[in-house]
């Protein structure tokens, strides 16, 4: 959104006022216009962040017991009454591997698919860049993500100095393009469905189904060399978390799926989907006030 310089210029003098238009271009991302309220994206943020464990009686601790509890869970229903395979990697490794990365994606999507709705009363009063919302989303839960990557390093090097088969390579250089990425990919999804939510919407308990559904079909309880059926292995490729999860496996325990293409792939539909939502959000934002 920018000023109407048109309409200042017609204003007499002593009485200014500024009018705000949306652009014209769907692809429009004021980056400047964005840099500008960095301080307000940090205040989003930090709200986000305290908001979490405010009134609650382990407070940030909560960002660890998730994962960690998850994680539990998974191994007596998955890896003890289940026998699925773990790639030969300890359960604990390998759901936790997997657990954190999908959670940065799923509360990355979740909030973000709310976030017009739930901030109505902010929107519709002041003026900032919408865009500032979704990103402080992203950046809360990449906070989340490095504290619960403590908890994935701690246990990481324990079985690391106990012997474990464990090969760490050089692949693991790629971890920040990997949660860029899947930070985009959740970003980018959930602006499409809140923008979409203006009008419909039963989307936002649509999503929350489908990204359980997800879930299932990401290699976060199962890894991709467990899947015999070539047809089956293709269709859970064509999901971008799934190649995202085993590039980290790789990287970090030296188990699991590798491919550049796939990784081409992934990148290549994640950017589609981040245009798709700047499209849906550039013409929505034009009337949603009215909407949400």
């Amino acid at each position: 959104m920018q000023p109407n310089s048109e309409t200042l210029a017609q204003v007499p003098a002593g009485d200014w006022k500024e009018v705000i238009t949306a652009d014209d271009k769907l692809l429009a991302v004021n980056l400047k216009e964005l840099w500008n309220y960095r301080d307000l994206l940090l205040i989003f943020t930090k709200r986000d962040i305290t908001a979490i464990y405010k009134q609650t009686i382990l407070g940030p601790l909560w960002f660890f017991l998730q994962p960690a509890l998850t994680t539990v869970v998974y191994i007596l229903v998955f890896s003890k009454a289940g026998k699925l395979s773990t790639d030969q990697l300890p359960p604990v490794l390998f759901y936790i591997s997997g657990l954190i990365i999908w959670m940065y994606f799923s509360e990355c999507i979740l909030k973000t698919s709310n976030f017009l709705k739930d901030n109505a009363p902010i929107l519709t009063k002041v003026y900032f860049p919408r865009l500032i919302l979704p990103i402080s989303i992203a950046l809360t839960n990449l906070v989340k993500l490095g504290i619960q990557l403590l908890l994935f390093f701690s246990v990481y090097l324990f079985y690391f100095f106990n012997g474990d088969d464990i090969q760490p390579n050089p692949y693991a250089l790629l971890f920040p393009l990997l949660i860029f990425f899947i930070g985009l990919f959740g970003l980018g999804s959930g602006i499409i469905v809140s923008s979409l939510t203006t009008k419909y919407k039963d989307l936002s308990h649509l999503v929350v189904f489908a990204v359980q559904l997800m879930m299932f079909a990401s290699p976060v309880i199962f890894p991709l060399s467990s899947i015999t059926d070539p047809f089956l292995l293709q269709l859970l490729k064509l999901n971008p978390v799934s190649g995202i999860i085993e590039a980290f496996r790789f990287g970090f325990l030296g188990k699991g799926y590798l491919s550049w293409s796939l990784l081409l792939y992934d990148f290549a539909v994640i950017t589609i989907i981040l245009l798709t939502s700047l499209i849906t959000f550039n013409r929505v934002q034009r009337q949603f006030v009215d909407t949400i």
